[in-house]
């Protein structure tokens, strides 16, 4: 599929779905808390979704069964909420979660320590979220692709921490998933040209420890091999002549 290049309209509608995702990600921060299930986080990110007028996107995508993944700890990405999974102090929790307004299609994730948590957890998720925001640095039209992917593995691993490989961010407009894939770490090949209207979803996904994954038996759930912490940030960006523009923020 090719790289699709937005227009005015559709930048318009994929801003106002950014906006909307970031009020869904800040009301979802108020509510999460020890104690509660990862399927009550399921709940009320879908009320959220739904009172905006807008659809949660991976409800059924792909046969996936929620609204939001809800990944705790040495989960790295796309944990199936559930009514045993119980969120406890002291747990780093990812959310990430999309939605669709008028045909286009926002996503973006966070992660959360649940009251005290380790320092080391409490740097991972602050070095991940950073990663994100070395990567933008290089996010203009006529850099490359790479460029991002570069700068974020660069950063990240000035601290020993790993970058995972086998999952990256895409494009997005009016399907979750589009062209290009969007690499967090050097492929050492240049990739594509960025050009001003272009929409990606760039998403560090980073481990405590050694950057290797593996898919656990639900199929979907992604966890780290050596059992480390992993974190998880996420916005969906548009790609001007200046400065990104990062929409879900």
């Amino acid at each position: 599929m090719a790289v699709t290049i937005k227009s005015e309209r559709e930048i318009e509608l994929m801003r106002e779905a950014g906006r909307l995702l970031a009020k869904t990600h800040a009301e979802l921060e108020k509510e999460i808390h020890a104690g509660m299930t990862t399927k009550e986080v399921d709940h009320i990110c879908e009320e959220i979704i739904r009172s905006y007028g807008c659809v949660p996107s991976f409800l059924n995508y792909n046969g996936f069964p929620a609204s939001v993944c809800v990944s705790i700890n040495d989960e790295v990405v796309h944990g199936i909420p559930t009514r045993s999974r119980v969120i406890h102090e002291g747990d780093i929790v990812s959310l990430d979660t999309g939605l669709i307004y008028k045909g286009y299609q926002s996503d973006a994730a966070r992660t959360y320590g649940i009251g005290a948590i380790s320092r080391e957890a409490e740097k991972l998720i602050e070095v991940t979220r950073q990663s994100f925001f070395e990567g933008m640095k290089f996010a203009k039209a006529g850099n490359h692709l790479n460029d991002i992917g570069t700068a974020i593995q660069k950063y990240c691993e000035q601290f020993g921490f790993g970058v995972v490989r086998d999952l990256v961010g895409h494009g997005i407009g009016t399907e979750m998933h589009e062209s290009p894939e969007v690499p967090n770490f050097d492929t050492g090949r240049r990739g594509i040209r960025l050009r001003a209207g272009m929409t990606l979803a760039v998403e560090p996904m980073i481990n405590l420890g050694r950057p290797e994954v593996v898919w656990t038996d639900d199929e979907w759930t992604v966890v780290t091999e050596d059992g480390s912490l992993s974190a998880h940030y996420e916005n969906t960006i548009l790609i001007t002549e200046g400065e990104p523009e990062i929409l879900s923020l």
